[in-house]
């Protein structure tokens, strides 16, 4: 893959917190970012000092003088600062052909064209944790003024730290919810197993290697055969063995629709975070 921007080209980092710092991290190791065509903004000096240590690039508190020469903004805020952040880039002298890649979760397009209130081109992405050790998954969609371009450029930003796919914009809340929120439900699902095995008797650290690897051993099977995980549990499922029994006790804890409610439930806060002033 070429490098992300030509020589003498920058891009900056806005909220250098442990995504922000992940996705630079991906792009120095990938060879497609030059440590001294990327910067970053962090809240403090003492984090900043961290950032600069470990990636080895310009970080700063203040970006006012920054910005005006950036080809590429991410911004790693909280959506909370949405506004703020984007007065700050408007008022900062921001070059109108700037691309702004944002990560706020619940932040439309609309809302973040609107409160920016140029004609930079925006493109909106949701990744998840796992980008820190290379296994995210994140969505992208573009703006009003975003091109094909723009979008493949959006695409190498994600790339080199787990699987990037265009979407349409309509599925963001229900995605945050899904995988922008599922490693969360993996844990806890992977934390109750662990402590299944402590009760029937195994080493706690035993019981959470054999579980963590089940369940990523699970999951690339579903990706790399391409079989509906119905298929895939029905051949581990003989008859009158024991996991038909540990399932048919899954049911009857109602597994299914909880995890259903729980996917509902965050859809429905995200879209609530999004209209928040």
């Amino acid at each position: 893959m070429e490098a992300l921007l030509p020589a003498g080209r920058t891009v900056g980092v806005i909220g250098a917190g442990v995504m922000g710092q992940t996705i630079l991290r991906g792009l120095i190791d990938r060879g497609l970012l030059a440590r001294d065509s990327a910067w970053a903004v962090t809240k403090t000096r003492a984090s900043g000092e961290k950032v600069a240590g470990a990636l080895g690039i310009r970080v700063a508190q203040d970006y006012n003088a920054l910005v005006a020469d950036a080809d590429i903004l991410l911004l790693c805020v909280k959506p909370a600062q949405a506004e703020k952040v984007m007065a700050a880039l408007r008022n900062a002298g921001l070059h109108p052909e700037t691309l702004i890649v944002s990560i706020l979760a619940g932040v439309s397009i609309e809302r973040l064209e609107s409160l920016l209130g140029t004609e930079n081109p925006v493109v909106r992405a949701m990744p998840n944790t796992p980008c820190v050790v290379g296994e995210g998954m994140t969505v992208i969609c573009g703006g009003r003024a975003a091109t094909p371009e723009h979008l493949t450029l959006a695409r190498h930003i994600f790339s080199p730290v787990g699987k990037c796919l265009t979407v349409e914009e309509s599925y963001f809340d229900a995605i945050t919810a899904l995988s922008g929120s599922g490693p969360a439900y993996m844990y806890l699902i992977l934390e109750a197993l662990a402590d299944a095995g402590v009760r029937v008797g195994l080493p706690r650290d035993l019981a959470l290697t054999l579980v963590s690897q089940t369940m990523l051993g699970a999951a690339r099977m579903v990706q790399q055969t391409g079989r509906h995980p119905a298929a895939l549990r029905d051949d581990v499922t003989t008859p009158a063995g024991c996991t038909i029994s540990g399932l048919l006790m899954l049911e009857d804890g109602k597994i299914r629709s909880v995890l259903a409610r729980a996917v509902e439930e965050a859809t429905r806060t995200v879209a609530q975070v999004g209209r928040a002033k």
